[in-house]
Formats: structure tokens, sequence, C-alpha cells
């Protein structure tokens, strides 16, 4: 044992990295509101870790409800979020677009919040993992409201909550890369929308009221916007017409594989947002399709005619890897 941690100081010293490095960047951190973990801010943590480190930190965050307004900025990289339990283990924040910024102004001079920084929790930094946690924008149905907002490349959300109204998830950046698995996400109008490339599996969509589901503004350049792949769709009670989507961007592109559509999706299943002065005729480039969906909402023959319905063979070429891979062969599911 002597010997090994002799080597261990030699390694060390030769590598120009002190002890006290070595200490002030821990593998693993524990965030507890209470005070018995390492920090009791979630944010304290992320700032701890090491910039553009090369090696993954495991954040674990204790049952409890942590009101923050969380920021993983660009140069935190290769961090995981792990919660105790995704029901108890709570990020809330109540922004919401035209609230008063407080202290006066933003950074942009603006003195009003808007959509784009309404979030809860932003994720800037590449290769970020969230795990059993809820992220919720508790602002209620006041317009405009994130909870959570990615935008980092190859993001993975595990088995977490996305709870808000209007514009739950914002998904953007088209060299972003997202991966939401078993993952419950509502709301009410485009609650999931952005420019991201984003495959969403064995999720629970549910609408709490009559609206549109996604609202993807996928460049043109992009090959895939959001992928469903064997998900449930419900809704709230009052929520009985419920589009797939429409789109933000005239290149908008939406997929549903394999999932259970309950009756609350509308028979046209997709609208084409008329009266946007800017892009007046999207559903002329927007792409949208559905194959081998299940339930009250999957019949396709009252579907708008610029919808698609896929073949057994196009439907084969949304697995994660042509979706997600990308150059660098990403594997989300590793």
């Amino acid at each position: 044992m002597k010997m090994k941690f002799l080597i261990l100081l030699f390694l060390i010293g030769t590598s120009g990295v002190s002890m006290a490095q070595v200490a002030a960047f821990p593998k693993e951190i524990t965030v507890a509101a209470d005070g018995s973990g390492d920090f009791k801010c979630i944010q304290e943590a992320i700032n701890s870790v090491r910039d553009l480190g090369q090696e993954r930190i495991r954040i674990y965050i204790r049952k409890g409800t942590y009101p923050e307004k969380l920021v993983i900025p660009s140069w935190k990289t290769n961090i995981s979020l792990v919660g105790e339990d995704r029901d108890l283990t709570v990020i809330s924040n109540a922004d919401f677009s035209g609230k008063p910024y407080p202290g006066g102004r933003d950074e942009t001079g603006r003195d009003k919040f808007g959509t784009f920084n309404s979030y809860t929790v932003l994720v800037q930094g590449n290769d970020v993992v969230l795990e059993n946690l809820t992220i919720a924008n508790t602002a209620g149905p006041v317009g405009q409201a994130v909870a959570l907002h990615a935008e980092g490349d190859r993001f993975v959300a595990k088995n977490c909550k996305m709870l808000g109204y209007q514009d739950t998830l914002y998904a953007t950046k088209a060299q972003s890369r997202q991966f939401y698995l078993n993952c419950y996400i509502e709301g009410t109008t485009d609650f999931i929308f952005g420019q991201a490339t984003a495959f969403f599996l064995h999720c629970t969509i549910h609408s709490l009221s009559s609206s549109y589901i996604t609202a993807a503004s996928t460049t043109a350049n992009q090959k895939y916007g959001f992928v469903f792949q064997d998900c449930r769709l419900t809704a709230a009670e009052k929520a009985t017409k419920v589009y797939l989507g429409r789109p933000w961007r005239p290149y908008a592109k939406t997929v549903f594989l394999n999932c259970d559509l309950g009756g609350h999706i509308t028979a046209e299943g997709w609208n084409p947002w008329k009266g946007d002065a800017m892009f007046p005729d999207k559903e002329k480039t927007a792409y949208y399709a559905e194959f081998g969906n299940r339930g009250e909402g999957a019949g396709t023959k009252s579907r708008v005619a610029w919808s698609h319905r896929l073949t057994a063979s196009q439907a084969k070429l949304y697995t994660l890897k042509n979706v997600l891979g990308g150059q660098d062969n990403w594997k989300p599911l590793n």
C-alpha cells in the first residue's frame, strides 16, 4: 500500500499536478439541502467542477426541493447530475416571459424575462447527463416558461420529469444531439420545441390542455429533428384536441414511431401554423411523419395531406445510430 502511494506521488509530481489539485476536483460530489453533503446548493457543486474536465464527474443530489435557477455553462463538461429519487429530487424555479427582471435589466438591456432566459435549468456544456430528477417551472399558465433549456452536444436525460405549461422543454441548437430515455414531459402549448436533433425513447408526453405538443425549428441542413419512438401520449381530461406538432420554422422535422397515441390527438394530426408573416407557407417544407403508431389517436386516414406515412423500410432508418451517431459515432446508451 505504501509503495502504491509513493508511485502515485511520483506520477502526480511528474505530471505537474499537485496533491491540492487532486483533492480539489473529486470524481463524486454530494449535494444535500440539509447540509449533510459537500454542498447545499447544486450550482455551487457545478461551479466547483474543473473547467473543461475530461473525466466524468458525478454530482449526487439527495432528496429535497432545490429552488435554483441552474446553469451548466459551456466550460463545464462531462458532468452527471444524479438525483436520489426522481419524484422527490426537484429543481424548481418560476421565471416566465414578461416577468420583470430582478435588479432592473439583464445583460441585453431588457427589463423583463423572455422565453430564452426563463429556464429553470440551462445546459450549455457538452456531455452532460441528468438522471432521476424533476425539473419544474412553477410559474403556471402565464405564457412561455421553460423548465429545461438544453443546448450542449451529446446531452442525455434519463428517468427525468420536466414539468411546466407553455414551452416546457427547449431542445435547441442545430449542432446539439440529445437523448431522452424514460422521461415524463408535460405542458400545454409547444412544450417540446427547438432546433436540436433529439431522440425520445420510452417517454410519456402529457398534454395539460388542447394545443400543440411539438414546435420544431429544425434547420434545412439537418437530416433529423425530433424523433419519438415507443412513447406514450397522454392527456388531462380537459385536453381533447391536441396536435402532434406545428412548425416553428420552415424546415421543422418531427416523426412518431411505434407510439401509443391517446384519443386527444386530432384526426388531422399536424398544424401548419398559419398567420406567421415571416414564414407563411411552412407546410411546404416541414417534414412530419408517422409509422406503426397505435391507440385512439393513431389513425392516419384524416391526417393533413402534407404529412407522411413512412414505409417499413423508411422507418428502419430511424435508429439511434443514424439519428444521433454523427461523425464521432456517439452511443448514448453506453
